[in-house]
């Protein structure tokens, strides 16, 4: 496998893997699906998609032997992307259905939307259908050069999920989203890890410029 090339998406039985893998080369990303460590070590990037529950995500990463892999290969300074389940696995913990520990990448944990939102309105959960991202004016300012950067604020994106994660690093919030009157993290930016709560592969044009652009940010 060609380090300088090639893209990983993480294999742990729980992932929306060919919508990722469809995504990634369209946009020209020479991307394979894998569970091997070896692959892993290797890659140029990762990205750690998902769909399921976080404590057998957690167990299949751990029979799979990728933890520690992972946690290496952001050390590394290589660049991640998580999706969906894949951004709340990066977390502290996770309170579904219990306190499982995550992968513990960013400081913070991962909650259930409540039943109601601070005006007693009850929350439909899940949240399942289109909703926008608001991006974090700090990152705009600054006019850092992220994923998002061909992307207006307020765009729509495709969400399907009942927990969201709280960062404890507010500076690492790169989107926000409202959902019924509760604003949550919708995706975070912290160095060369990036990752969203929202489906780009499932988000139609724009969607896909998220994957065009972090493709772009790679090294060549």
């Amino acid at each position: 496998m060609n380090r300088r090339k090639s893209v990983v998406i993480i294999d742990y039985k729980l992932s929306n893997l060919f919508s990722v893998l469809n995504a990634c080369m369209f946009v020209g990303l020479d991307a394979v699906i894998s569970s091997e460590k070896r692959d892993l070590e290797n890659a140029a990037a990762v990205i750690l998609p998902g769909v399921g529950a976080f404590s057998e995500a957690m167990n299949n990463l751990d029979q799979l032997d990728l933890i520690h892999p992972i946690k290496k290969f952001v050390d590394g300074g290589r660049p991640l992307m998580g999706i969906c389940l894949g951004m709340q696995l990066l977390f502290s913990e996770s309170h579904e259905f219990g306190q499982y520990k995550g992968l513990d990448i960013i400081k913070g944990e991962v909650r259930k939307f409540p039943s109601r939102n601070a005006e007693g309105k009850f929350l439909r959960i899940p949240q399942i259908g289109w909703n926008r991202i608001s991006i974090n004016q700090n990152h705009d300012r600054k006019k850092e050069k992220t994923p998002l950067t061909k992307l207006d604020s307020l765009e729509y994106m495709y969400f399907v999920h009942s927990f969201y994660a709280k960062p404890d690093d507010k500076g690492c919030v790169l989107t926000t989203t409202d959902y019924e009157g509760m604003e949550y993290c919708s995706s975070i930016l912290s160095h060369n890890v990036f990752a969203v709560q929202f489906h780009p592969e499932k988000s139609a044009k724009k969607g896909i410029e998220i994957y065009r652009s972090w493709a772009g940010n790679l090294n060549p």
